[in-house]
């Protein structure tokens, strides 16, 4: 926190807090007229635990986590369902890469030695089930984790 980048900080809060409310606002009335809209918001198990050197990524998440729960309150009359899946670690080419400003080895290291994280595939399984679940039902959040990793920083490395 103490050599913590301000700009970064603002970036990850513009996408994962801002982000979510601008899309929201946009879509809320479409959403609202279609009579059985469905908001999916893209949280993280950081948006549930803090881990040193995650310190914004994790306060961003965390806001994501909130705005659900708060969009869940305020619409709870309306034929809208608001829904969070909560990821752990997931294997992309892009994320650790741009997590690391393009250092393709301290990327690798992120993964290194899991044998099986999960795959955006994963997600996107995790997601289909949730948005075709009867319209009413509303799944709040999806925590979905590899087996691997029992926590955000508990991870079985071989």
């Amino acid at each position: 926190m103490e050599e913590a980048d301000v700009e970064d900080w603002a970036k990850m809060f513009d996408v994962n807090v801002l982000g979510v409310l601008r899309v929201t606002q946009a879509l809320l009335p479409a959403l609202r007229a279609d009579g059985g809209g469905l908001i999916v918001n893209l949280g993280s198990t950081a948006g549930r635990i803090a881990y040193e050197g995650g310190g914004g990524y994790t306060a961003a998440k965390h806001g994501t986590q909130v705005v659900s729960e708060t969009l869940r309150l305020e619409l709870w009359d309306q034929p809208v369902r608001v829904c969070e899946i909560a990821p752990g670690m997931v294997k992309t080419d892009e994320f650790a890469l741009v997590r690391f400003d393009g250092d393709q080895e301290k990327a690798d290291k992120v993964y290194e030695g899991v044998a099986e994280p999960l795959t955006a595939d994963d997600i996107a399984d995790a997601i289909t089930w949730m948005v075709t679940r009867p319209a009413h039902v509303n799944v709040d959040e999806l925590v979905v984790k590899a087996r691997a990793q029992s926590s955000g920083g508990r991870i079985i490395r071989t």
